[in-house]
């Protein structure tokens, strides 16, 4: 059983009405092509911008019941394919970045904001979200269960590995940096370690600070009976803009997480004790300073 997951890397405009129409056309041409499942790169509302001012940032926020977003849960009811559409939603006492997803009726079914903000960097005007969520998506030929973390979230193990301990096999991720060779290999470890697909979304080369290479881990780090480990990434995005459309082969994700033994198999909790350990902080020290 195959899930087609759409990765929509655009290029953003500069208004809101430029993002919904431009967000309408890819939707369309990804269920053109196939796709069971459309994901925007993060906060497609705004095309991630984020002004150092907070009554500018509050007034480019939208709240997740606007005609933007709703324009979307409408949309995935009329093409019967699911949609996460991304944006910089209002919140007291400053907005969130958040994704929320629609089911192929128009149903929502998950709304996750980013817990890890750049609070170092241009994300200190948000706040952080609550937690993470999984969901079950029905696409029609099945179902699969699914969370989200968005760009910074996939630095951290944790995020990934509480999203496989609610039962996910599969992670979307939104994303707004450039995808070079380490964090790249941070998607691929999340998704070896946890033996979950991770789809992440990110914008492409022209957006500031962007270039592409919109990616899907599929976590199936080997296959029995054959040779040798294999590469999980089965599908990498050029730099240029467009709807691609990478496809995820479920029942291999299923068979290998039922023979492997990464995942949850041989944890010990008992013993993590200093990783929920609030006083345990400021380890490292130091200041970011930009490049």
């Amino acid at each position: 059983m195959e899930l087609r997951i759409a990765l929509l890397q655009l290029l953003p405009g500069k208004t809101l009405e430029d993002n919904l129409s431009a967000g309408v056309k890819a939707c369309k041409e990804a269920k053109a092509k196939g796709a069971d499942i459309a994901l925007f790169p993060e906060m497609w509302s705004d095309g991630y911008y984020l002004p150092q001012d907070e009554e500018h940032v509050k007034r480019l926020a939208i709240g997740k019941d606007s005609d933007f977003v709703n324009k979307f849960r409408d949309l995935a009811a009329g093409l019967n394919m699911a949609i996460g559409i991304t944006l910089l939603e209002s919140h007291d006492p400053r907005p969130l970045n958040s994704v929320i997803f629609f089911d192929r009726t128009g149903k929502e079914i998950l709304h996750y904001s980013k817990v890890h903000i750049c609070a170092f960097s241009d994300e200190v005007v948000l706040s952080e979200g609550e937690d993470f969520y999984t969901a079950d998506l029905d696409f029609g030929r099945g179902t699969v269960k699914f969370g989200s973390m968005i760009c910074f979230d996939r630095e951290f193990p944790e995020s990934a590995r509480i999203l496989m301990l609610k039962g996910a096999e599969l992670i979307l991720a939104p994303n707004a940096c450039p995808m070079e060779i380490n964090r790249l290999a941070a998607l691929r470890t999340r998704a070896y370690e946890n033996m979950v697909a991770v789809a992440t979304c990110n914008y492409p080369k022209g957006q500031p600070d962007c270039n592409g290479h919109s990616t899907l881990f599929d976590g199936v780090a080997w296959v029995r009976g054959e040779e040798g480990a294999r590469d999980m990434c089965v599908f990498e995005a050029p730099e240029e803009p467009g709807v691609y459309v990478a496809t995820l082969d479920l029942d291999k994700l299923r068979t290998h997480r039922s023979e492997d033994i990464m995942g949850d198999k041989y944890r010990h909790p008992g013993k993590y004790g200093i990783l929920s350990d609030p006083e345990v902080k400021d380890i490292i020290g130091g200041e970011f300073v930009p490049w």
